[in-house]
């Protein structure tokens, strides 16, 4: 037995019986109070009838009485208007320091032993599952399911906001900047999300507004502020590149970031930072006021044919300096386009809906969603193989954001898929 289911019965009043204290008075919720994950008592406001008198005020849950004293409730003031005691057992009397004792009640008499055993199936399964409630799952109806994803997606796309709103904070409010460093941050991929961000953030944009019609001088800018222009190289190209980059370091004050910051081991060669600069030069080259641009494009495939890049000539047929391999275009893949509109574009565009009251502006970024494809990744598959199979990316986003913050840490008792199995 724990507080948190404890907690989780009383809020949803799952009891069954006429509930008394262990002083023998009927009690009667009218109101179960509001749940308080902060410090203090565990609900506020809450309205007992215990006898003939109403009492409004606070409500605590403990598994056992005897945890008043041991939390040092008596000596805290914040619990001076707790008017019940909710407990599983009781076990020791409990009086105050006022010298009158406090009304408890003891759940372990009205708890259902169905609603136990069925929360004990998700948290404490015979075999670890990735999905907890995978063998209940045909208990619960598609619809509901459905209509639980839709929530689920609002929260993930909230959750990505907070990374917006961070680098919203670094560019000063400049939308434009923030779009650009975000687009940058996931260019990167996992291994080089960091130094493309930094990357990003080391040349200003109106060095690179200045030569947007001169792609070179772009990858330049790009290469050189990376680090990966020092020392000799044999070939023409990133020897010219070499010389247009301390032209424009001269004139501008540039500081390279350090080169051993990118990641070359173990990723993919069509991923490496050397293309990915590359791709996102010509991305900086076609897309001036990139943010207010994007603003004005409502649909997915108009965005995709935009992020839609590939790198210059040269690496064609290489994928390092220097070092020649077998030729064909490198072209970002729809997958990866896919991936800057969900993890890039779409919260930028909620969180903008957000912070100018404009609401069409966030179900424009669900409706982008919408019309993507589902990912294909693990926590997508899993899900797939316990037969629940995303029909879009906003789907996709929603189970993922159920795996992680839900079936991961056996967060059953706060997910509504979780709560219809364990009152079912």
């Amino acid at each position: 037995m724990n507080e948190a289911f404890l907690q989780y019965v009383w809020q949803h009043q799952l009891l069954e019986g006429e509930l008394r204290t262990v002083d023998g008075l009927p009690v009667v919720v009218e109101r179960p109070g509001l749940l308080n994950r902060d410090s203090g008592p565990d609900f506020s406001d809450a309205h007992v009838r215990i006898g003939e008198t109403l009492w409004i005020g606070n409500v605590e849950v403990h598994v056992h009485t005897s945890d008043w004293n041991h939390h040092r409730h008596s000596n805290n003031r914040a619990y001076d208007n707790v008017v019940l005691h909710v407990v599983y057992a009781h076990d020791s009397p409990l009086t105050l320091q006022n010298g009158h004792p406090l009304p408890t009640l003891q759940l372990r008499d009205f708890i259902p032993q169905p609603l136990w055993d069925n929360y004990e199936s998700l948290v404490n399964p015979p075999e670890p599952l990735p999905v907890p409630c995978a063998p209940r799952l045909n208990e619960v109806s598609q619809f509901y399911i459905s209509g639980c994803l839709e929530r689920l997606l609002l929260e993930r796309l909230e959750n990505k906001c907070q990374m917006v709103r961070r680098h919203l904070d670094t560019s000063h409010g400049n939308w434009e900047q923030c779009c650009y460093v975000l687009l940058a941050h996931y260019f990167g991929g996992k291994a080089n999300a960091l130094p493309f961000e930094l990357l990003a953030q080391s040349i200003p944009q109106t060095l690179l507004a200045r030569w947007r019609d001169k792609p070179q001088r772009i990858e330049a800018l790009l290469f050189g502020q990376a680090g990966l222009l020092e020392g000799y190289f044999s070939d023409d190209y990133p020897r010219q590149l070499q010389a247009d980059y301390e032209a424009l370091r001269q004139g501008a004050g540039l500081k390279p970031i350090a080169a051993p910051m990118w990641r070359f081991f173990r990723i993919r060669p069509y991923s490496f930072p050397t293309l990915r600069i590359s791709q996102f030069a010509q991305l900086v080259c076609r897309s001036h006021s990139l943010f207010s641009r994007l603003l004005e494009t409502p649909s997915a495939s108009d965005i995709q044919q935009l992020f839609n890049v590939q790198a210059s000539p040269y690496w064609d047929n290489h994928f390092h300096f220097d070092r020649p391999s077998p030729g064909n275009t490198k072209r970002v893949g729809g997958d990866f386009v896919d991936m800057l509109i969900i993890n890039a574009w779409a919260p930028l565009l909620f969180e903008y809906g957000c912070q100018h009251a404009q609401q069409h502006y966030k179900d424009r970024a669900v409706d982008l969603l919408l019309q993507l494809k589902p990912e294909n990744n693990r926590i997508v598959r899993q899900w797939a193989a316990v037969g629940v199979k995303a029909s879009s990316a906003a789907q996709s986003q929603a189970l993922i954001q159920l795996a992680n913050d839900y079936c991961t840490h056996r967060n059953c008792l706060n997910c509504q898929i979780g709560y219809k199995i364990i009152t079912h």
